[in-house]
């Protein structure tokens, strides 16, 4: 078992001691063994837990984390909600998200640490590689993500459950075990239980290499970060290449809290403008993809052929114009990085 001190990833620990952390909570290995992790390394905190009501062990899950918020001076949110049984893994992610992100926009927190460990890691890699995914979905957990409004930390995406699982028992801690994570209905569950933590205990320390290989990999095949933002207007730089511009595009918009759909994307590209769902508008100009809220107004004269002459897309102006952005302080058009 490794040292607990070496489970919590160095970058995510700088991040988190500074700021107002909310913690995913489940009362499960992952999450009970990053709620006393936290403890240890003095980092500050709150907790967040939904009760879906189909298992009769939630209600003392719910009872527990209740007891241990109390016990360690931590705030304790909590919320009961009962989902359709259809698809029912989305619809239980999407809730327990949006109620997340009601307390952290409400009370002020910076960061929402999530639990999500190495075997969760590769669990995504492989059932995206099923579904015949490229690098940058294959590659879908960040261990430092930006949100709309707040990081997403994952601070032991490094750390196979084992690890955890050791931690707790030998520090003689309480936690639950979901028994429908061992329902292979679930896509996730099957790929778990015939390949993901079979390879993990056997080769987790190249999947540990490969995986900073293939991040490093990413990184370099996406280089288009925000070269201008205000407010709600982001410029990127766009490369010249669909596959590069659309995933740049895909981040900005997930940063927003907006998942593309597979028809939006090639509708983007083939139009090179869209309104998505009547409220961002993406465009392109001679140097920078825009993005921005939509929304309509009327221009004064001079403003139109301020933005005309400056190249600015016609249906990012409005924005502009309520945001009191001066367009002439925008990167010129003709500006490369």
């Amino acid at each position: 078992m490794q040292p607990s001190s070496l489970l919590l990833s160095p970058p995510a620990k700088k991040v988190l001691k500074a700021e107002k952390n909310l913690l995913a909570f489940s009362a499960g290995v992952d999450s009970s063994a990053l709620f006393f992790l936290l403890l240890a390394e003095d980092i500050p905190f709150d907790i967040a837990i939904v009760d879906y009501g189909l298992r009769e062990a939630s209600k003392e899950e719910l009872r527990y984390a209740k007891e241990l918020a109390f016990k360690h001076d931590k705030i304790c949110y909590h919320d009961s909600v009962h989902l359709p049984t259809s698809n029912f893994e989305h619809h239980a992610r999407t809730y327990r998200y949006h109620f997340f992100e009601q307390i952290i926009k409400e009370k002020g927190y910076s960061n929402l640490i999530t639990a999500h460990q190495l075997n969760d890691r590769l669990e995504w890699f492989l059932m995206q590689l099923g579904r015949g995914a490229g690098l940058v979905e294959m590659l879908g957990f960040e261990e430092i993500e930006e949100r709309k409004g707040y990081r997403l930390i994952r601070p032991l995406i490094n750390t196979a459950k084992s690890d955890l699982l050791d931690y707790l028992q030998s520090h003689n801690k309480t936690f639950f075990i979901d028994e429908s994570n061992a329902d292979e209905k679930y896509h996730r569950n099957h790929i778990r239980a015939h390949f993901s933590d079979a390879f993990v205990k056997e080769y987790q320390d190249g999947l540990l290499k490969s995986f900073a290989y293939l991040q490093s990999d990413k990184n370099d095949l996406l280089p288009q970060k925000a070269v201008y933002q205000d407010q709600a207007l982001t410029l990127l730089q766009h490369s010249y290449h669909d596959s590069l511009d659309i995933r740049a595009i895909d981040r900005a918009l997930k940063e927003r809290g907006y998942l593309l759909s597979a028809a939006q994307k090639k509708e983007i590209l083939r139009k090179k403008e869209a309104v998505i769902a009547d409220k961002i508008v993406i465009s392109w100009s001679k140097t920078y993809i825009y993005i921005a809220p939509f929304i309509t107004a009327s221009m004064p004269k001079a403003f139109k052929e301020l933005c005309r002459r400056l190249q600015i897309p016609a249906k990012i102006r409005p924005y502009l114009l309520v945001s009191d952005i001066d367009p002439s302080g925008l990167p010129p058009i003709d500006a490369v990085s």
